[in-house]
């Protein structure tokens, strides 16, 4: 035979040994690089998923970067009753129904992974409890839906012995077998998801596994300043990557004679290229042994204390190299401390991405725009049903229940705390911050609805601003709230509050500093309330509609669309009015509902209007049907961006 004819069926067999193993790893290629959509289903329980913070449009928007797959951690056995039943929440299923349905309708692969993890708790062998009972309900809600849905078993199990960890992961397996045959399940080792623990996993017969592990490396660069390992490593920067690119950092005081020291000793050797291509190959030996796909779920370098061009590099160096070994990806993560975006900005697609790092991941950089803060000149809703946009949950608690879902009465759902220890805090955090200062000048108000029974509690309502450096300071200006206020006598009351009429109050700041009339308006970081002045043991305090307002802002006020950038003009006509009036929201989408609500002079709701249309009628009634009498009232018009108010006479 010759040696033409000898290559030529050696590369038939090779081909023939391709298609045969088509049904066991073909999923390798179904996806192949995206992200990770973190601090969304990463909840203490259902009721405190914030599921405002994405949209459709960011499923949207990754998709249009190049991405084809989101990895979604889920806080999964969060979700549940806790032991011994683990009974998913309804709540939590609705939610992660819209997005798998967002995820189908836009082809994009969603991986549903179990991030119920604790970095300061080993995997206790205990785990297959909730293991098996939350999987079984997954597997039963989604098996009929497409094949763009994965399941995660578990995020990271470390402190377990392999062997233990393996026989667990095999009846999750075998669980979700029972309910669904059709959907792929990612396993991964232990140790972290280590890429050295792979080969301790047993030969798996089934044949729907995707294998994945994670990547971190060197961790003294990709995790310089962060808090939360031990020992921390917050006072740690300006670690290079590669070694030799910029001189060393010295040892920090709290670090020596650590772990961390030894590293950074060793960074000569641990801090190359060709070391984080030799620790990947271990990830790729097993992928060729095996002959099984492999995918890298998490991989990043950490924000605040790392050079910019170094993380982009390190970025470039371990996804290109992952890519020609045939890898698929997720990056650790979006938004957040090892995200896609600019470092202390608002984390806007439209402004803030990190337009280098994008490039170097090989995706699609989308238009920026420049980004000049400006006064805020129209209302802003904080929380109606859900968060209002770009305000996020920052909210603290060390005991009790915080549920953002509670039966509402205005709407769909209400906001209520109960049991909260003393200085536990409500959150909510403006990304970007925001400019309230010409609001301050309009005699814009802080309003919300309190509803309570807790004739002797109280609590504190506050604006924090934005520490701007190193010599300033998150000062307060505060407002305590108690039955001198607003009787708590288990009726809904509204609270109106002038923001000229808030008072500093100090701040905390490592320690405490008295209030010097520093505040800054044009500088707010966040909205809270607060538990300021006593446990609220035993106590329920519910919320609802919290908003900015100002009664006297002018009809032909201009809002700017933060979503389309078009601008909308709304008009009422006529004014006064005796018989109808026409609110016309000139060209705002007809997509994005509207929320219109009619108070009297005194604050009480009169009437709520729900709508996606342009032109709405009122006819002045109220919600009972019954005409209002003549007088002046306030028309609060609650668009996706912001909310405007107009005051209309009835003659």
């Amino acid at each position: 035979m010759s040696k033409h004819l000898l290559y030529r069926l050696n590369k038939i067999k090779q081909i023939c040994l391709v298609f045969l193993l088509i049904p066991f790893c073909g999923s390798a290629q179904n996806f192949n690089r995206g992200v990770n959509l973190t601090n969304w289903f990463q909840a203490g329980s259902a009721r405190e998923i914030q599921f405002s913070t994405f949209t459709r449009k960011d499923f949207e928007q990754i998709k249009s970067l190049g991405c084809d797959v989101i990895r979604l951690p889920i806080n999964l056995h969060f979700m549940s009753n806790g032991a011994p039943a683990y009974q998913l929440d309804p709540l939590f299923l609705t939610f992660l129904d819209k997005a798998v349905d967002w995820a189908e309708e836009l082809q994009l692969h969603l991986i549903l992974d179990n991030h119920t993890f604790d970095p300061d708790v080993d995997t206790s062998p205990d785990v297959i409890n909730p293991l098996k009972s939350t999987w079984a309900q997954m597997a039963q809600h989604f098996k009929n839906r497409s094949e763009y849905i994965y399941y995660e078993v578990l995020n990271e199990p470390h402190g377990i012995a392999d062997a233990v960890w393996a026989q667990i992961q095999q009846q999750v397996i075998d669980t979700i077998r029972v309910h669904d045959t059709r959907h792929y399940i990612v396993v991964g080792g232990s140790g972290w998801n280590g890429y050295n623990n792979l080969a301790a996993l047993p030969v798996y017969s089934d044949q729907k596994l995707i294998y994945t592990f994670h990547f971190y490396d060197p961790f003294i660069f990709t995790h310089q300043g962060a808090t939360w390992g031990s020992p921390s490593m917050a006072s740690l920067a300006n670690v290079p990557f590669p070694f030799g690119t910029a001189t060393m950092p010295a040892v920090p005081a709290n670090l020596r004679g650590t772990w961390v020291e030894s590293a950074i000793q060793n960074y000569s050797t641990e801090g190359t290229i060709n070391k984080v291509r030799q620790l990947i190959d271990i990830a790729v030996a097993f992928k060729t042994q095996r002959n099984v796909p492999v995918f890298c779920g998490e991989f990043g370098v950490y924000i605040p204390n790392s050079n910019n061009t170094d993380r982009i590099r390190w970025y470039e160096v371990v996804r290109t190299y992952m890519e020609q070994k045939g890898i698929s990806w997720t990056m650790w993560d979006y938004k957040g401390g090892f995200g896609l975006f600019k470092k202390n900005s608002g984390e806007r697609f439209e402004y803030d991405i990190n337009t280098a790092l994008v490039e170097k991941l090989g995706l699609t950089v989308p238009p920026q725009q420049p980004y000049v803060r400006k006064p805020e000149t129209t209302g802003k809703i904080v929380y109606d049903d859900y968060l209002g946009k770009d305000v996020y949950n920052a909210s603290y608690r060390n005991g009790g229940q915080l549920d953002f879902y509670a039966p509402g009465t205005f709407g769909k759902f209400c906001l209520c705390w109960k049991d909260v220890a003393q200085y536990d805090a409500i959150g909510f955090d403006f990304r970007p911050d925001l400019d309230f200062s010409k609001l301050v000048t309009h005699d814009y108000e802080l309003v919300f609805k309190v509803r309570s029974t807790a004739t002797l509690a109280k609590f504190d309502v506050r604006f924090i601003d934005t520490k701007t450096g190193t010599n300033d300071r998150p000062w307060r200006m505060s407002k305590t709230i108690d039955a001198g206020v607003v009787p708590f006598n288990g009726q809904w009351q509204q609270v109106r509050i002038p923001l000229k009429q808030l008072t500093e109050t100090g701040a905390w700041d490592g320690t405490w500093y008295n209030p010097q009339g520093l505040f800054d308006w044009a500088q707010i970081d966040r909205l809270e309330i607060v538990a300021e002045h006593q446990p609220l043991t035993g106590i329920q305090f519910c919320y609802d509609d919290i908003a900015i307002e100002g009664e006297d802002i002018p009809i032909e006020e201009v809002i700017t669309n933060t979503t389309d950038l078009k601008q909308h003009k709304i008009t009422v006509f006529p004014n006064p009015f005796n018989q109808e009036l026409l609110i016309d929201m000139g060209d705002y989408p007809t997509a994005e509902l509207v929320k219109i609500k009619i108070y009297n002079q005194q604050g009480v709701l009169l009437k709520t209007i729900l709508t996606n249309s342009r032109q709405v009628r009122w006819d002045g009634t109220s919600e009972a049907g019954i005409k209002v009498a003549t007088g002046m009232y306030v028309i609060r018009i609650a668009l996706a961006n912001g909310i405007q108010t107009v005051r209309v006479a009835v003659y």
